[in-house]
């Protein structure tokens, strides 16, 4: 595991989960972590990760809108 130090002003309100938080959320969103890796990098449960994400505007589905898009041409096809 790599290990990062970052030194942040006193004056800015930021504490380390926070940091971690927004660290996780941005790899999450990236796909350079699945969400159970971005949990346990901030020490979280999935589930409350996932609930947290909203707050650093990410979303829980992390699909991109060009599979969702091959999703509707494919699904054309099928009467459901």
């Amino acid at each position: 595991m790599k290990t990062l130090m970052v030194n942040i002003p006193d004056t800015v309100d930021f504490d380390d989960r926070e940091a971690l938080m927004a660290i996780a959320s941005r790899l999450y969103e990236k796909g350079k972590l699945s969400v159970g890796q971005a949990a346990e990098l901030v020490g979280l449960s999935k589930g409350a990760f996932m609930e947290i994400l909203s707050n650093y505007g990410v979303s829980v589905f992390n699909y991109p809108s060009s599979d969702l898009d091959q999703d509707v041409e494919n699904a054309k096809g099928y009467n459901i």
